[in-house]
């Protein structure tokens, strides 16, 4: 349900989003066409376990290292609702791995493991590693639980703050064809892991935005972000935002419509 910023950013959203009959890069109108708008079938063993998750009732302690819960005040926290309001919804993650297999992304990296229902879906191209990184220990207990039950052998979860887990590890890693932020909704955060994530990337990365009118502070975090020197074209799909940060585009910013489940 939206609250009144919400709806105030997701009015304007309606208003400025456009099909692909507006769009003149070729890049942009393909990658639209072919990703973006193209629909994708749900991965049977994938939706089992979200449904499995969505009747777990039993509780666990959260430790809040970012902006908060917006739908819980207790540190205890039942399985069943995290998965409600916290899980990527699944036409958001079939489009994420839609877009993997678009840029043939080999190194990806996810901020906010959650339980790893979008985790998995990173992961489904076999040929890709994901390191996903997650502040809460319960939390990321109950997704490598999720991962065991999927025999998902190519994620690496790495627990811990991620203001500490994060810069610490990059230099251990290789370049970052795509990354995934949805952790710290907070202003700064979001901008500390950004210019971190900067660090790794190539000229054919993709950066993903989870959440980018959630909040105030996310969507000034937005704007700066598409505004970077460093970023060419941007794409606001309002739930999520997408940067690449390829010379050969022209600097653009393109406003596209896009079904909100959520």
């Amino acid at each position: 349900m939206f609250n009144l910023f919400q709806l105030k950013t997701y009015i304007t959203y309606w208003l400025d989003a456009v099909d692909e009959h507006s769009l003149h890069s070729p890049f942009l109108f393909d990658l639209y066409t072919k990703i973006i708008k193209a629909e994708s079938e749900g991965i049977f063993e994938i939706e089992k376990l979200r449904a499995k998750l969505l009747k777990i009732t039993s509780e666990i302690e959260v430790v809040d290292l970012g902006a908060g819960s917006k739908h819980a005040s207790s540190a205890k926290r039942a399985i069943n609702e995290i998965a409600h309001h916290s899980l990527s919804d699944q036409r958001f993650s079939l489009l994420y791995l839609r877009m993997i297999h678009h840029i043939d992304a080999r190194n990806i990296i996810e901020l906010g493991t959650s339980l790893g229902i979008n985790t998995l879906y990173l992961a489904q191209k076999k040929n890709a590693r994901v390191y996903t990184f997650e502040g809460s220990e319960s939390i990321a207990a109950v997704a490598l639980d999720t991962f065991s039950f999927a025999a998902a052998e190519n994620i690496e979860l790495i627990k811990g703050n991620i203001d500490s887990t994060l810069y610490s590890n990059l230099s251990r890693m290789p370049k970052i064809d795509l990354a995934f932020m949805d952790a710290n909704h907070r202003y700064t955060a979001t901008m500390k892991y950004f210019n971190w994530l900067l660090m790794k990337i190539h000229h054919k990365s993709v950066i993903i935005l989870d959440d980018i009118h959630d909040t105030p502070e996310m969507e000034k975090a937005w704007n700066e972000i598409r505004k970077h020197e460093l970023v060419y074209t941007s794409i606001d799909l309002y739930r999520c935002g997408i940067v690449f940060f390829d010379p050969s585009l022209n600097k653009q910013h393109v406003v596209l419509q896009f079904k909100i489940l959520k």
